[in-house]
Formats: C-alpha cells, structure tokens, sequence
C-alpha cells in the first residue's frame, strides 16, 4: 500500500474527502516524526511502538577495495509489534 492507496482507504473509512484523510495523514507523520527527532517513543495501543535505536560505531569492509573502514555511530527508527496486532496477523 502506498501513501495514495492508504488516503483513500483512510478517507473511505473515515467518510470523510480524500484532501482532508490526507491532511491529517501528514500531520500526524510530522507529530511521529518531531517526537522521534527529540528522542522520545511513539506507541499506538493495538499496533505497535517506533523507538529511536543507537548503533554504535563498528568496522566494516569496503566491498569495492576489500579495505576495513569504521561505520560511524548512527540513529535508526525500530518498529515493535503489539501483542493485539500480532495476534490479528
């Protein structure tokens, strides 16, 4: 499902018009979005939790050279299944 197909289930569930679905939609991933850039969790009962994970700094290699080269430390978005939602699946 892309973000067109998911306005107008949205706006179809919702019976509400496509440019509004779609306008809360993108307020809603801005709200996710700040809140995950300040560190904070983001959890939706019944579906899940997006949290901000810390990879350290580690080595890898270099496919093209074949060098050993340091990956910087860096940030990334988890996503954890809810019992609810897993249990639907």
């Amino acid at each position: 499902m892309n973000k067109a197909e998911l306005v107008e289930a949205v706006a179809t569930k919702a019976k509400t018009s496509k440019s509004d679905a779609e306008k809360v939609i993108d307020a809603s991933i801005e709200v996710i979005i700040a809140n995950l850039k300040k560190g904070g969790d983001v959890r939706v009962t019944g579906f899940g939790s997006l949290v901000v994970k810390k990879r350290k700094a580690r080595k890898g290699t270099n496919p093209a050279t074949g060098k050993t080269i340091t990956i910087p430390a860096s940030k990334t978005v988890g996503f954890k299944v809810s019992k609810a939602l897993k249990a639907k699946l």
